[in-house]
């Protein structure tokens, strides 16, 4: 039990009672374990410092000690609560991580001589029960919890974001979720707009014209003249010219279909 009685003869001008000399014992045996004493209370206070004395004020109240520890990595921290109940003492643990709970009670009777407080050598007795009670009902169940939870939740690390991707003002672009990006062409200047349909030859696509030539389906010949009532002379529509009809597609430019005019005296029948 190397470093206890150091720690013993440390604390000894303020030991006064039972509880006081067992709180000296659970110290020395966390500690041991890769712990240091930050403080007393629940909540981190200004006086707050890693070390392996108990620190300043740990026994102010001797029905409710409060102590607080964190491992010498950073990795655990725990805060350890004993409450006095007559002649026993109750601990309980909390690993804040892992918010695993484990708890003991101790006679003080079985461990602590309260007639010999003042010489280290008489004041405990059944150091290795003693000892053992404490690894087995607290160190070990908090250090089991805690790995299992490392365990089922690894940590993982990403790489650094960069500006354009936490502007938080960037609108991301909408493409579709195909392999290649769509024909589309980006949006022209304001200025720029119908262009398309002063384009006579309709080498770019797309414009307010209608354009049957290059309406992308099938199509069978259409006349230029089309719902004409003559027919246009030679080349007054370049080939592949682009132009709006001047009537229903597939009419003839002759007029109206004879056969599909009344026959003579139809109207007379109805007068």
């Amino acid at each position: 039990m190397a470093g206890l009685e150091v720690l013993y003869e440390t604390a000894a001008p303020v030991i006064t009672c039972k509880q006081d000399a067992l709180i000296c014992f659970l110290h020395w045996e966390v500690v041991t374990h890769g712990y240091y004493g930050v403080g007393v209370g629940d909540q981190p206070g200004p006086n707050d410092k890693k070390s392996e004395l108990l620190p300043a004020g740990w026994n102010n109240n001797k029905d409710l000690y409060v102590l607080r520890y964190e491992s010498k990595d950073g990795s655990r921290k725990l805060l350890v609560k004993a409450v006095t109940v007559e002649s026993s003492m109750i601990l309980n643990v909390l690993e804040y991580g892992s918010q695993q709970v484990a708890d003991l009670t101790l006679k003080l009777d079985d461990y602590i001589d309260a007639e010999h407080l003042g010489d280290f050598h008489r004041t405990y007795k059944n150091s290795e029960e003693l000892r053992s009670r404490i690894v087995s009902g607290i160190i070990t169940p908090i250090h089991e919890q805690w790995e299992k939870a490392s365990v089922s939740s690894p940590h993982r690390e990403f790489p650094p974001a960069t500006a354009r991707e936490v502007d938080p003002l960037r609108i991301p672009p909408h493409h579709p979720h195909t392999s290649r990006q769509p024909p589309w062409c980006d949006p022209l200047g304001p200025f720029a707009v119908g262009g398309e349909d002063l384009d006579p030859f309709g080498r770019r696509r797309g414009g307010m014209i209608v354009d049957p030539l290059r309406s992308g389906f099938p199509r069978a010949l259409i006349d230029p003249s089309s719902g004409l009532p003559n027919r246009l002379p030679p080349g007054a529509v370049p080939p592949g010219a682009r132009f709006d009809p001047f009537g229903p597609i597939g009419t003839s430019p002759s007029g109206p279909n004879p056969d599909h005019l009344p026959p003579p005296g139809f109207d007379d029948m109805y007068l």
